[in-house]
């Protein structure tokens, strides 16, 4: 089971073909490269779901850039709900 996180942060792939998100809202306690949240990958199906950091790490966009933290981002509802609209919006919707 992961415990919860401090805080909530939302990645992205910038000026990617694809505009990848990640919603990541907890960290696994046996293993702190483990991240859950709600991940889209810009094929238009966002799921709730694991992810190693590690991974998140190599991931370059457009230009070779990283994913980079949406510091603007300020989560004003639970994780379920933007699953939701995810869901019938076919991406993350924040």
């Amino acid at each position: 089971m992961a415990a919860r996180a401090s805080s909530r942060s939302k990645s992205n792939t910038p000026r990617a073909a694809r505009n990848a998100t990640w919603f990541l809202t907890e960290l696994d306690p046996d293993d702190p490269g483990i991240a859950f949240g709600l991940c889209d990958l810009g094929l238009g199906a966002p799921e709730l779901g694991y992810v190693a950091l590690a991974e998140l790490a190599s991931i370059r966009g457009r230009f070779r850039l990283p994913i980079e933290r949406d510091v603007r981002f300020r989560p004003d509802k639970p994780l379920s709900a933007y699953a939701a609209a995810a869901r019938a919006h076919g991406r993350i919707m924040t």
